[in-house]
């Protein structure tokens, strides 16, 4: 018994040096484990600045090809809760919206070109055609595809502001809100807020637009999330010194966006599993009205 005391005694105090160490190592590694982690500088920039870089950024996108599924709440849609898509978009306007059932067949179309569009609900035995500005006039049917094509503006890029259209900056936390103004005169009134539109000041991509009613409601609320780098990163031209320039971009665009209606019809939730930009549209992509 002695022994095995001694023994024991022995081992306990080798242990303690060992001991001491692992927990110097220990509260070292907490202080970095714990301690403030590096934040992401915010970007300055001016009300000009933002709308040079919306004109940049609808500018980088000639065609869009596009997979899809969507995630539909609130009875937006007069068809499923999810539904797979595609969509195919050739600049300036010209837009074709696709919903299929999980079994592939064909749920929905809508082919907006200009300012004429066609939407078919084959499952319904429907169409209707006429033009966006017509939409609440034709009813609730149309509306949701309307509102849908405001949402792709996450991946042809967010409407540039108009030469006539005035701007307004301020801060709101770690964003920049800009604020469009309608032209003096439009509607026989003074200057009303027509779009928000918030963004991100660590990278200044755009993560908000609202679109608002004449009388100052929001119509719309689109949020762009999980942005990602799409096509073709592009050939680099070499400097004198052979060197690559620093600075060439990727093109950016949202891989979720959540679209919701501001008159309460209900949400709807697009998720992109492929965005192929600059690739030639072939001859019946685009449909027609």
């Amino acid at each position: 018994m002695k022994d095995v005391k001694g023994k024991t005694g022995t081992v306990k105090r080798s242990c303690r040096p060992i001991c001491a160490v692992m927990l110097i190592v220990l509260a070292l590694s907490g202080c970095a484990l714990f301690g403030p982690s590096e934040t992401i500088p915010l970007k300055q920039a001016t009300a000009e600045q933002l709308t040079a870089l919306l004109h940049q950024q609808a500018g980088e996108v000639r065609t869009i090809k596009g997979l899809f599924s969507a995630k539909i709440t609130g009875g937006i849609l007069p068809i499923g809760q999810r539904v797979q898509g595609t969509v195919f978009y050739q600049r300036p306007n010209a837009i074709r919206l696709r919903g299929f059932s999980a079994v592939g067949s064909e749920i929905f179309e809508f082919v907006q070109i200009d300012d004429q569009f066609t939407l078919r609900l084959p499952t319904m035995g429907r169409e209707v055609t006429g033009r966006p500005s017509e939409a609440d006039q034709l009813g609730k049917l149309t509306r949701p595809f309307q509102l849908s094509v405001w949402a792709m503006s996450g991946i042809t890029g967010t409407q540039a502001v108009g030469p006539q259209e005035q701007v307004l900056l301020s801060e709101d936390g770690s964003r920049y809100r800009l604020d469009v103004l309608t032209a003096a005169g439009t509607n026989g009134g003074a200057p009303v807020v027509s779009r928000r539109i918030w963004f991100d000041r660590r990278n200044l991509l755009v993560v908000q637009e609202e679109r608002l009613t004449p009388t100052g409601e929001i119509e719309a609320t689109m949020q762009f999330d999980d942005y990602r780098a799409v096509g073709d990163a592009p050939e680099a031209t070499p400097t004198s010194n052979g060197q690559s320039p620093a600075g060439d971009k990727r093109i950016m665009r949202p891989f979720t966006i959540r679209m919701t209606d501001g008159q309460g019809s209900g949400s709807l939730q697009v998720t992109f599993h492929e965005l192929v930009p600059n690739e030639p549209i072939k001859p019946g992509e685009l449909g027609r009205v």
